[in-house]
């Protein structure tokens, strides 16, 4: 079956793209469209052409199975502009999205039309590359500089009303978008046609705008060079002719292709399209999911209730008394509430996310829901009595959940009825916001909850992970021994400050000093303490020094640093220096550049432990679990990827 098909409707002809999933821009698909081209310039009752796709999305961009080879013709390039050049005008028809090479297809039409949940953009700086067939050239000369360069330095897309008010396309359809397009062209061609994008012009900005651009998005990109150069890009096209700029973008995008960067940000890609579906839970259901619960209203449990709202799900939330349930409900409206002032939702919105969600303090609540994550206290004792609770009082085949970031699940979970069901699924805080889900099965964990822990991630959205059981597990591990590690360059004699600067420099948002007093040092230090009186031998750390000091962080004014009331900005401090002299070596000279190296390979060496011990099963889960639960620099790939291309 070809992927592209002509009908005609009159003197309207229709060229649908039919390549599941997402149509993408492979060979036949780009060899189909040329000849479509040819054969309509020669019909002569064809007056105009309407471009759409079947299925559930327009050109959703390149083929991801031709990444990293070298191109064949016909060249994305050549197709738009003979798209362009055609004797009959082309109207794209646009629903779900239009990104990257499948908007620069609708750039080469004459017009653009689309539904209004439709969106457009060119997301290509998020692969480490820039478009590579006009996209910086053509996107401008519709939408201005300004626009372009906010749509393709960050990568997001427009929502079509936003795209319309931009100039990037020319009508929202409401209702069939066929009958709509169909009629658009037929009334376009009516009037006097408007110039090729390629033959119109771009209003230049002064030096000063790009000065000021280029900080902005150098600020942005916190180490990745794609930004700058779809920046440089656009640039060229606002200050040479058409041809000469897009010489220029296509001899940026192919030096792109081949740095590590994007193949970083293309193993990232693949890593997450398939962390939601893994392979060994490809023939095993999941259970439905209708109703859920969640037990404690603090800030993580909100979070999780924030986030089950915003897949659509009502949520009961469980509570030790009516002051706990008020409280609880009170952070789980904050989040709305903060959506509202921030523009991203509406009153109405809001209201009805809120209205989702119902308090109480009764455990008998719960005989209907499919599935209770337990969000409470980490404290065993507190955790197995919430267990015991909804032993007694859920359906068997309910899924139940600990939220426990270092607990052994299998002690919460021992003497439940049914262990089949039970499972750990670790939220990042805000669990709302953060798209980290670690899923912890137990030995007792059947497939079919296995497989319902991930359906949720799905449901809302987050990068799910499969950890074994280990103290930490995959994360949280990995963090104890990078902090471990950037103690141990403390006591060489490296100062705190420079460690920091490193780690920031290498492109995280915040060194593990400043992070440490952000989060509070004695979250760690109790941990360490619990473990000391269970008779384990914890060696003193610097970390717990200052918090005996009470340092504990930004909290009490110090921690690693000194902080100033109201100011979250951190000063070296001379008190940390007096009180860990006794630990620390004379100065080290070691550059900032060997301390990321040397921390991001205790990083990839915790990695490969976690590996060895069948705790992860493989690389890109790891470095998934770093960059979107740790801040790790998406563009170096992670720390087990950016260990390996390095050596």
């Amino acid at each position: 079956m070809s992927v592209v098909t002509i009908a005609r409707q009159g003197d309207i002809a229709t060229v649908t793209v039919d390549n599941p999933p997402v149509n993408a821009l492979g060979l036949a698909l780009r060899q189909g469209l040329w000849d479509a081209v040819a054969e309509l310039d020669a019909d002569p009752a064809v007056r105009a052409v309407v471009l759409i796709c079947a299925g559930r999305t327009f050109i959703a961009g390149a083929d991801v199975t031709e990444f990293g080879k070298p191109p064949v013709e016909p060249h994305l390039p050549e197709l738009v502009a003979r798209i362009e050049a055609a004797e009959k005008p082309w109207v794209a028809a646009i629903h779900g999205s239009a990104l990257g090479g499948g908007f620069e297809v609708a750039l080469g039409c004459r017009f653009r039309v689309a539904l209004p949940d439709a969106s457009v953009g060119l997301p290509e700086v998020t692969l480490g590359i820039i478009p590579g067939a006009g996209g910086t050239v053509r996107t401008p000369r519709l939408c201005g500089v300004e626009t372009a360069v906010d749509m393709a330095t960050a990568g997001k897309p427009l929502r079509a009303p936003k795209a319309l008010a931009a100039g990037l396309i020319d009508a929202v359809i409401e209702g069939d978008l066929l009958e709509g397009a169909v009629a658009f062209a037929r009334a376009a061609i009516e009037q006097p046609l408007p110039l090729p994008v390629s033959a119109r012009e771009i209003a230049a900005p002064d030096a000063a705008f790009w000065t000021e651009a280029e900080k902005a998005v150098a600020k942005a990109a916190k180490g990745a060079a794609a930004p700058a150069r779809v920046l440089a890009s656009i640039r060229k096209a606002a200050e040479v002719p058409f041809t000469e700029a897009m010489d220029f973008e296509r001899e940026t995008f192919m030096a792109l292709r081949g740095t590590e960067q994007a193949a970083a940000l293309r193993t990232v890609f693949f890593a997450e399209r398939a962390a939601p579906r893994p392979a060994a839970l490809r023939d095993v259901q999941p259970l439905p999911l209708k109703k859920l619960a969640v037990i404690g209203g603090g800030t993580m449990g909100a979070g999780i209730i924030a986030a089950i709202r915003d897949a659509g799900l009502p949520v009961i939330l469980i509570e030790r008394d009516d002051e706990a349930v008020a409280r609880g409900l009170s952070n789980v409206a904050k989040v709305f509430d903060g959506g509202v002032k921030r523009g991203k939702l509406t009153e109405a919105q809001a209201q009805t996310l809120k209205d989702g969600v119902t308090g109480t303090t009764d455990y008998a609540a719960l005989v209907d829901v499919d599935m209770v994550i337990e969000a409470v206290f980490e404290e065993i004792g507190v955790k197995r009595a919430v267990f015991t609770q909804l032993g007694e009082h859920c359906r068997t085949d309910a899924v139940l959940a600990t939220n426990t970031s270092y607990l052994d699940p299998r002690t919460i979970a021992e003497g439940l009825p049914n262990p089949s069901r039970f499972i750990g699924l670790h939220f990042f805080s805000p669990a709302n916001v953060m798209k980290l889900l670690e899923i912890v099965p137990t030995p007792e964990t059947s497939p079919e909850t296995l497989a319902t822990g991930f359906a949720l991630g799905r449901l809302l959205k987050k990068i799910p992970v499969q950890s074994g059981i280990c103290e930490g597990f995959i994360g949280n591990r990995i963090l104890k021994r990078y902090r471990a590690a950037a103690e141990g360059l403390v006591r060489k004699g490296v100062p705190i400050a420079r460690i920091d600067a490193a780690m920031r420099s290498y492109g995280l948002a915040m060194g593990p000093f400043e992070a440490q007093d952000l989060g509070g040092l004695d979250i760690a230090y109790l941990q360490r303490e619990g473990a000391r009186a269970a008779g384990q031998d914890v060696p003193e750390t610097l970390g717990d020094i200052l918090v005996r000091a009470d340092r504990k962080g930004q909290k009490t004014g110090g921690g690693w640093y000194d902080y100033v009331a109201g100011d979250r900005k951190p000063q070296v401090s001379a008190t940390v220096t007096e009180l860990l002299a006794a630990q620390i070596g004379p100065e080290s000279a070691m550059s900032e550049a060997d301390v990321a190296t040397a921390l991001v390979g205790e990083m990839a060496a915790e990695g490969q432990a976690i590996l060895n011990e069948g705790i992860a099963s493989s690389p890109t889960d790891i470095d998934l679990v770093e960059i979107h639960g740790y801040g790790f620099p998406r563009w170096r790939g992670g720390p087990m990827f950016a260990t390996r291309a390095r050596d």
